[in-house]
């Protein structure tokens, strides 16, 4: 509880004059609310219980709630308590509470109040156009911050009586009154924010102020009805009889009508009328006055031919050229007869629906749209009666307008317009109301449409008007119009439509026409001529992922866009489907083209540009316009390459990490090692690995190609240097007593080999004049010292790189006294050796079929003695070596060399063939008898297996 009094503002100070208003009254703690939105609450004598209690007032009602305590008292009651309230239209509860002695607070009793809402600052007031007749749009302005209301009280003058009424459908300070009767002048509209409140099954309402100017509106009256109008011919004997003489009131209508107004010619002296026209004579209507104003007849009507001098000042008297004419006329001796008769008008119609309030009828009567009349008749007038002098088209209109009160004078809409023509034979050709029906355009070509249409027989009309009008030229640009000749409505009168542009679309209205007459149109048919599409359609491929398209279009021919479209397998969605790509905006250029981008290698695609008209619905040409292609693969990626054991193995990768051969076009690989010798192999597309197996020694480019069916691309080259092969089965072939003949075979690919021999142990290099370098893979080494170990070695060079050297020991032959007993000695030895073994071998290889030692030591040699028998071998041998050839175990024979050398004394020399496993008996028999045939009655038959050295 505050501990001192607050007060509400410095406005408390000027309201100390209902303090003492108060002390005289006896009513109990009194709440008001003033003009400024100050609530004053009074302390009574009757609230006081002890002078000793203190007593707070608790104000309640905005988001918080105030406390505020008056001053201590004896005898004379304290100050009232002011409050600035801050909300207007918004209800407080205003409690008393009583503190005693024991600081225990009571609640003496509590008032609600009210206080009042802010006014509206401005009204605006519009018709509700889809009802203007009956509806209003109430447009309210009013202080929005702090101001709370729940209804609007709108108050006005309904003609003479006074209407109020509460309406609480405002949004956003508008809304729209439907309830208004049609033609009546609503005066001092004025509008009240309402707020109310229900406390302790008691209301209490507050009425904002008026502060905004009173509105007045007047609602539009309802039209005519049933507007009709006829044409009668006068007779032509009384014609002739009262020509050039014709009363007003022989077109002028009836007497009730009391204005006419010309429009577009203003005159500022209009004279009287004749004294023969007086029974006539149109009256203005009266507003404020009582002053006539008569106006002169239109010079499409009779008028008198004798009239008053100042009569051609009329600004609606006779044209000049005809008043020449009726000079000219007057001057002839024997005037001839009019060649036009007049014929009177009558113009009917009934009063607007009820209830309309409404003062008078206008009548508009135009003719050949260069001349309006403007007529004005009381309310009570149905009916007009013209005569009319001059052919030619009118137009009729009557409308209902309402003036009484004090706001503006509002006229009708113009329910019907009546269109007719005279001829100037006096034929009356009534006005065309029916339009054609079941309107249709039949496409011939690309250039020509025909339309069809049905109309009634009592329409009367006897030819037709077509009108066309391009809607695509309207929708583009006018320097890129492809299409120009109906950018413009063209009106034919034939039903054939030619000059179409194919893809534009046009709008076709038809029109029934009678004489000068036009009907009302058509329903507007609109249809649209198919494009004729693109041509030379082109794809120019830029690498994997991009290609660009390029085509050209015909000459004659409009379209809104071409559109780019592409169909391919997408590995995200799984599924193959068409696509829009790009869309270009048409151009009168002849060749487009277009970039695409983004593609999937090694993927099939196709593609197809199409021409889409202005049209709705739009109309697309032609899906045949396609071309398809397969993308080129990306170049792959050596990542590792390892030669182990002779084998070179290589590793790549292909695009992304997420790259997915299972739905590309890729066929397989193609690795290549290309040097001395190109060696290709073709790897399958799921297999980024390869095993090459290369002859060491060489210089090889590798290289892996991607391939499709319409292209490839290889990745980068890499160079790859293998050591050369030391020589392999190094052997010691001849030895004599200061030479050795050293045999090897070479691997790979080699240049040269070089030799070198060391006797043992004694740490001295001898050579042979300079390192022996052969390119040959035997060599004889001379000038050595007789029965000498030595260490040789044969080491390969190719591209100037030396590989690891292979190491034989060889021993030069001992000095012999007698070279005779020692050969001698040596071919009895090894002929025992090589019969003993030949014996051994059969008899072991029969007992153990084809089974044989596997340890097959290197260095066997054997020899078969040499036989005479008229220069050829006995059948026997024959079959003997053929035995022990095919009794050989397999181990001697699968994966080696095995050769026959023959040495005859012969002119040919050494001759070799080499026999592949099995051995075929017929093809070794054929084989010694082709090597003997050229032999001396004696040769030697020798032959190697070089796995094991045999020889």
């Amino acid at each position: 509880m505050p501990s001192r009094r607050r007060l509400g503002a410095p406005g408390a100070r000027s309201c100390l004059l209902w303090l003492f208003v108060l002390l005289k009254n006896a009513e109990p703690f009194h709440v008001t609310v003033q003009e400024d939105n100050c609530i004053i609450v009074s302390l009574e004598a009757s609230d006081v219980v002890t002078s000793s209690s203190v007593y707070v007032v608790k104000i309640a009602g905005e988001s918080k709630n105030y406390f505020f305590q008056f001053e201590e008292f004896n005898s004379t009651l304290p100050a009232p308590v002011v409050f600035n309230a801050k909300y207007h239209g918004l209800y407080y509860i205003v409690t008393l509470l009583v503190v005693n002695s024991n600081m225990v607070s009571k609640s003496a009793r509590s008032v609600t109040v009210l206080t009042k809402p802010l006014p509206v600052s401005s009204v605006s007031i519009y018709d509700y156009k889809p009802s203007p007749e009956t509806g209003v749009l109430f447009e309210i302005q009013y202080p929005e911050k702090y101001n709370v209301f729940t209804r609007v009280n709108i108050s006005y003058w309904e003609g003479k009586d006074y209407r109020t009424i509460l309406y609480k459908d405002f949004f956003k300070g508008k809304t729209v009154f439907n309830h208004w009767l049609p033609g009546i002048c609503y005066s001092n509209i004025t509008f009240q924010l309402v707020s109310e409140a229900t406390f302790n099954k008691s209301t209490l309402v507050e009425y904002s102020g008026v502060q905004h100017e009173p509105k007045q509106h007047r609602t539009v009256p309802y039209p005519p009805r049933n507007i009709s109008v006829q044409i009668v011919s006068i007779n032509r004997n009384n014609w002739e009889e009262h020509s050039g003489n014709f009363a007003e009131e022989s077109f002028m209508g009836p007497e009730e009508i009391i204005r006419k107004e010309k429009l577009g010619h203003v005159s500022e002296n209009p004279p009287e009328t004749p004294a023969g026209n007086t029974t006539a004579a149109w009256q203005e209507y009266r507003d404020n006055n009582t002053e006539r104003e008569t106006t002169p007849q239109p010079y499409w009507w009779p008028s008198e031919a004798e009239s008053s001098e100042g009569e051609e000042e009329f600004v609606n008297a006779v044209l000049r050229d005809y008043e020449a004419k009726d000079v000219n006329t007057s001057e002839k001796l024997t005037p001839e007869p009019p060649t036009f008769l007049p014929v009177q008008m009558v113009l009917t119609w009934l009063p607007p629906k009820p209830p309309t309030a409404f003062d008078g009828f206008h009548i508009n009567i135009e003719r050949e749209e260069n001349s309006t009349e403007f007529l004005t008749v009381s309310e009570d007038t149905h009916k007009f009666v013209a005569e009319l002098k001059e052919p030619g088209k009118y137009k009729l209109s009557v409308t209902t307008f309402s003036s009484s009160g004090s706001c503006e004078v509002r006229g009708s809409q113009s329910a019907k317009t009546l269109s007719f023509y005279i001829s100037p034979t006096g034929e009356w050709i009534e006005e065309l109301t029916e339009k054609p029906q079941h309107v249709t355009v039949t496409v011939l070509s690309s250039t020509t449409a025909l339309t069809s249409w049905t109309a009634s027989q009592e329409s009367g009309g006897n030819s037709t008007i077509v009108s066309v009008v391009s809607l695509t030229c309207q929708k583009q640009k006018e320097s890129q119009r492809l299409e120009k000749h109906y950018c413009t409505e063209v009106n034919s009168s034939s039903s054939l439509i030619e000059n179409l542009v194919p893809g534009a679309q046009y709008q076709v209205v038809v029109y029934l026409r009678k004489g000068p007459l036009v009907g009302p149109p058509s329903d507007p048919v609109t249809f649209s001529i198919v494009p004729t599409g693109i041509k030379d359609l082109t794809l120019y491929p830029l690498g994997p992922t991009a290609v660009v398209l390029s085509w050209n279009r015909p000459f004659l021919g409009v379209f809104r866009k071409y559109v780019v479209e592409m169909f391919y397998f997408n590995p995200a969605t799984m599924t193959s489907e068409w696509t829009t790509y790009y869309e270009i905006a048409a151009t009168v250029s002849l060749t487009a083209s277009v970039r695409i981008a983004n593609l999937l290698p090694a993927w099939y695609y196709n593609f197809r540009v199409t021409m889409v008209t202005w049209g709705d619905p739009e109309l697309s040409c032609c899906d045949s316009s396609t071309i398809s292609f397969i993308t080129a693969p990306v170049a792959p990626e050596i990542t590792s390459i390892e030669y182990y054991n002779h084998l070179l193995y290589i590793t790549w990768t292909y695009g992304g990490d997420g790259t997915d051969l299972s739905h590309s076009r890729m066929l397989h690989w193609m690795v290549v090692a290309e040097g001395k010798k190109k060696i290709k192999k073709s790897v399958t597309r799921n297999v980024m690995t390869a095993v090459l197996s290369l002859p060491p020694g060489d210089i090889y480019n590798l290289s892996v190609t991607a391939c499709t069916e319409r292209g490839s691309n290889t990745s980068l080259l890499q160079l790859v240097k293998l050591e050369p092969a030391p020589p392999k089965s190094l052997f010691a072939v001849n030895k004599t007593q200061t030479s050795v003949t050293l045999l090897w075979v070479e691997e790979g690919v080699a240049d040269f080999f070089e030799v070198y021999c060391q006797q043992a142990g004694s740490g001295q290099e001898i050579q042979v004049q300079e390192p022996v370098t052969v390119s040959s893979h035997v060599v004889t080494i001379s000038s050595l010292t007789p029965a000498t170990s030595y260490n040789c070695s044969v080491t390969t060079f190719s591209h100037n790189s030396p590989s690891v050297p292979t190491f034989i020991a060889v021993s030069t032959m001992v000095t012999e006294m007698n070279p005779n007993v020692v050969v001698i000695s040596v071919l009895a030895i090894l002929s025992i050796l090589l019969i003993g073994l030949l014996l051994v071998t059969l008899v072991v290889l029969r007992r153990k079929h084809l089974q044989m030692a596997r340890d097959c030591g290197a260095g066997t040699f054997v020899n078969f003695a040499s036989l005479e028998r008229d220069g050829k071998l006995p059948y026997n041998w024959r079959r003997s070596v053929f035995a022990f050839l095919t009794l050989l175990p397999s181990c001697l024979w699968t994966d080696y060399l095995l050769a026959f050398y023959i040495n005859p004394w012969s002119k040919n020399g050494l001759k070799k063939r080499k026999l592949t496993n099995p051995v075929q008996l017929d093809d070794f028999d054929g084989y010694i008898k082709d090597m003997a045939k050229d032999s001396d009655y004696k040769f030697s038959l020798q032959f190697e297996m070089t796995s094991i050295g045999i020889g």
